[in-house]
């Protein structure tokens, strides 16, 4: 027997210990190769969205190589700790430290290599569907299956390097020459455990203060309060593990009454050193986890920023005409002319925007003309598009801010000195509602009274709104092509209009949000497969430990039955602490997150979390047979 197939009987003989590293291994690669697939596909059209969905995939390719080398390191370095004995009877036979080397080198490649192949095969079999739903979500021609050979040679590239690169690092880990220390490892009594109960209140106290900062945050304290409150809760979690819950371990099993009862002794004592040596890996899986969950749930959310759409488009179509060219007038009139076409029951409003000069201001970055329309005119807007109105119009020297987004949160008081004659007025909130969709103006503009505006409108430079109202504004996809790129014309732009479509917006925007939802699941599904990973690397290096553990309990008297309850109880604290206190921390993010939304966010946010919650359920399940009958089966 050579020495590679030497290394290839040892893989295939650990293969139930290797599956879940090799299986997460080659869903990794499978996704990232499918991403390649899009990425490099030659039928990808130009435009904005589709350019975005390839910039969204070419991160998830970076996001997923970056985590998967981590996964990779951790996973390999579980394994050679489980391996230490074996590594002393092969040194005790005469393997040198470079030959034991060279075994971990070619082990790990082995399964690496197998991993990649195993992936791409995967990525081959499903890439057609993924090529389909792409092609849906983005609302272009159906994607042939086309195998690119930069996709190809890009997946087998990164990931062999990645495995080669951990391949050389973990034969440094292979660990001490001593053959005693080899033989012993995993048999050392464990010792009394200690925990800080200075760490453990400062766990607890960041806990809530991250709680507590993400409950009360608002829109405009939200992105300051962001980073602080991130860097607290990750600190605060990985003390929480090895800190304060072993002191909470500690403190239970003084509790006599609780500590005592049927088999809670057995329980709570084994729960305390499994949270201790494991502290890390709960650390990673609560982390990966959160992740996982934010990144899904939050886009899943961005369902209700589609209902708000209406929102930001008060008229299902927006014409600005930036000059007095009577081409605008055909223009109108041939928009008018399709919705004619088209069956639609409009209601249409022509207003004057003017840009008044601005002699002077307190805001620094306030630019040398304001795009400026009349309370009336905003008010009629509103009306038109179904809102409600209460708002009062300004008086002679207080003017509003030009909503022209439902995310507008400059709030501060400015006070502006306008036109020829030095008109000083002071604007301290803005509109409601919506006026103007942004890309018609190009800054942020004022509402003044009526009276005010007749004083301004003097030899400024004019603008012509003409508004489009219609109640079902989402059948306007795809229409006015002709004037419009991908339904939209911003005022910057060299043309002689500025130009929105609201039901093509909307249709482009659900479309972007989809894809990035699809993403997002991708990369859920991987963090949380690699997350599942670490509990089942876990396990399995403890099993020596537990069979000599329980095998000792059984002969004082333990039944199988109270065997697998004591076992059904560790798995399920083992499984969901780490899921639980995700769930704890991706709730008050998404608390956080609600304030960017005027409808409520929970139904989007319950069903990400508790199909999360039942995939765990599923995959506990199934670990716990195997792991029962395995561990009963070693008692024999």
């Amino acid at each position: 027997m050579t020495f590679p197939q030497f290394a290839y009987r040892n893989v295939i003989r650990n293969k139930r210990t290797y599956a879940a590293y090799f299986l997460s291994s080659s869903f990794s690669v499978m996704i990232f190769f499918v991403y390649a697939l899009f990425i490099f596909h030659p039928d990808i059209q130009k435009g904005v969205t589709n350019s975005v969905a390839v910039q969204l995939m070419t991160a998830a390719e970076l996001i997923m190589y970056f985590f998967s080398f981590f996964f990779v390191f951790y996973s390999v370095g579980t394994f050679l700790k489980t391996r230490k004995r074996e590594f002393g009877i092969l040194m005790m036979h005469g393997m040198t430290r470079r030959q034991l080397n060279w075994l971990v080198f070619l082990e790990n490649m082995l399964i690496g290599i197998g991993a990649v192949i195993v992936g791409i095969g995967s990525g081959l079999i499903i890439g057609k569907l993924f090529l389909m739903i792409s092609s849906v979500m983005l609302n272009i021609k159906s994607l042939s299956f086309h195998l690119s050979y930069q996709a190809l040679i890009l997946t087998i590239v990164a990931f062999l390097l990645l495995f080669l690169c951990i391949s050389l690092f973990t034969t440094i880990l292979v660990g001490t020459n001593k053959l005693i220390d080899l033989f012993q490892a995993g048999q050392k009594p464990k010792k009394d455990l200690k925990v800080s109960s200075f760490l453990s209140f400062g766990a607890a106290v960041l806990l809530f203060t991250s709680y507590y900062l993400s409950a009360t945050t608002t829109m405009e304290s939200l992105l300051y309060r962001m980073l602080p409150v991130i860097g607290m809760t990750i600190v605060g979690t990985f003390f929480f593990y090895t800190q304060l819950s072993v002191f909470i371990i500690k403190w239970l099993q003084k509790k006599k009454r609780i500590f005592r009862k049927k088999t809670n002794m057995i329980t709570i004592s084994n729960l305390a050193y499994r949270m201790k040596d494991n502290a890390r890996m709960f650390f990673m899986v609560t982390i990966v986890s959160t992740v996982a969950f934010c990144a899904v749930g939050t886009l899943a959310s961005m369902n209700v920023i589609n209902k708000q759409f209406e929102v930001d488009y008060p008229a299902a179509i927006s014409y600005v005409a930036k000059d007095e060219q009577l081409a605008h007038q055909q223009n109108v009139q041939q928009i008018e002319s399709e919705l004619n076409e088209n069956k639609f029951t409009f209601s249409t409003l022509q207003f004057p925007i003017i840009y008044v000069e601005v002699v002077s201001a307190s805001d620094r970055s306030s630019p040398e003309k304001l795009p400026v329309i009349s309370f009336s005119d905003y008010k009629m807007v509103a009306l038109l598009a179904g809102f409600e109105f209460h708002e009062k119009p300004p008086a002679n020297n207080k003017v509003l801010g030009m909503t022209t987004h439902r995310f507008e949160n400059d709030i501060g008081k400015y006070t502006y000195t306008l036109g020829q004659n030095n008109i000083k007025v002071q604007r301290n909130d803005f509109t409601e509602h919506v006026v103007i969709p942004r890309e018609l103006v190009e800054d942020e503009g004022l509402i003044v009274n009526d009276d005010l505006f007749r004083k301004l409108q003097v030899d400024v430079k004019k603008e012509l709104f003409t508004g489009f109202f219609i109640k079902d504004y989402k059948g306007t996809n795809g229409m006015l092509e002709g004037f419009v790129n991908e339904g939209k014309v911003m005022h910057e732009e060299n043309k002689s209009y500025a130009m929105t479509v609201s039901g093509t917006l909307l249709y482009k925007q659900i479309s972007l949000f989809n894809m990035m939802l699809f993403i997002a699941l991708l990369i859920g599904a991987v963090f949380f497969i690699a997350a599942g990973s670490f509990l089942y690397f876990r396990l399995y290096a403890d099993m020596d430990y537990d069979v000599r553990q329980y095998l000792t309990i059984m002969r004082v008297g333990l039944t199988d039955q109270e065997l697998t309850k004591i076992v059904t109880q560790q798995l399920l604290l083992l499984f969901f602490i780490p899921i639980i206190v995700a769930t704890i921390h991706s709730l008050f993010a998404f608390r956080a997150l609600q304030s960017y939304f005027t409808l409520s966010i929970a139904n989007e946010t319950i069903v990400v979390l508790v199909c999360f919650f039942l995939a765990q359920l599923i995959y506990f399940f199934f670990i716990r047979k195997m792991y029962v009958r395995k561990l009963k089966k070693s008692l024999i």
